[in-house]
């Protein structure tokens, strides 16, 4: 069992936190998966990455549906945990970053029901055909095909329409924050989609915007504002570029203490969506 802990710890890790945006609940899933594997008759285990992933997937679905509720009572929006991530793959990570959708794709996952949201990341993220998928949730292939399609309706995302994400580049992210810190407001606009929207998760414990701030004039200002704060305070205060949930953003810290983290997605070379997550609770793994 320690064998196989080994070979698909990351794997299962990144399926799991992928269907619940949360490490915490991902790594006691993965955890709780493998204390009951061990009492599994070893013929039972002769696939043991189908057999591991559909236990998960199982867990996962029971998280789904009590988190939900959860998150009604949740205060200001909800955003998936981030976790840092390496910048070249490596064995002993606790995420298979190839496997990882983008932080954006992970807000969007929000929108589907815990069985739609499996279909779409053991097809979308870990690349499995449909007659695994079937196989995995015990339904019929055209039933796992008709809530792919549903999923991907409930995000925006066209039947042919990639989900990979418009990579954002660390020059790109300098750039950014050299822009915030000459505090121009026409060239910050400049960088930003008509329709962009900031949306921060602050969970009622430290301060952030309880509704997301959109289009360009308000979202530009709202950085500028916040940006000129940092300023005030820059001897506590730094803003740095960092690889988080496979791709680059933005970690705010304050001595030893991290602040905020911030993610991009950019649409066309522009910024469309900022998501900062403020949530202490949900800062420990950057």
């Amino acid at each position: 069992m320690e064998e196989l802990y080994d070979q698909y710890r990351a794997l299962l890790f990144t399926l799991a936190y992928q269907l619940t945006g949360s490490a915490a609940d991902a790594e006691d899933a993965v955890q709780d998966v493998f204390v009951k594997a061990c009492d599994v008759y070893p013929e039972r285990l002769e696939e043991p990455k189908a057999y591991l992933c559909k236990m998960v997937t199982n867990r996962c679905l029971n998280l789904q549906k009590s988190a939900r509720k959860k998150r009604e009572m949740y205060v200001g929006p909800w955003l998936p945990e981030p976790i840092r991530t390496p910048e070249a793959d490596q064995l002993e990570t606790t995420v298979v970053r190839r496997d990882l959708l983008s932080y954006a794709m992970l807000v969007l996952l929000e929108r589907l029901s815990p069985t739609e949201r499996t279909v779409f990341v053991l097809r979308e993220a870990l690349g499995f055909n449909y007659p695994e998928i079937a196989e995995l949730l015990g339904k019929r292939e055209a039933n796992c095909r008709k809530l792919m399609s549903r999923a991907r309706s409930k995000m925006g995302i066209s039947e042919d329409e990639p989900v990979a994400a418009e990579a954002v580049e660390q020059e790109w992210v300098s750039r950014f924050l050299a822009s915030l810190e000459q505090g121009n407001v026409d060239h910050v606009m400049s960088l930003l989609t008509e329709d962009v929207m900031l949306v921060a998760d602050g969970g009622g414990k430290v301060t952030a915007y309880k509704r997301p701030i959109q289009t360009r004039d308000h979202v530009a200002r709202a950085l500028l504002d916040g940006f000129q704060r940092i300023g005030n305070y820059q001897e506590r205060l730094h803003l740095e570029a960092a690889h988080l949930n496979g791709e680059n953003g933005i970690v705010i810290r304050s001595r030893d203490e991290t602040l905020a983290a911030i993610f991009i997605h950019l649409l066309r070379g522009k910024i469309a969506r900022l998501y900062a997550v403020r949530n202490p609770d949900k800062l420990a793994r950057v």
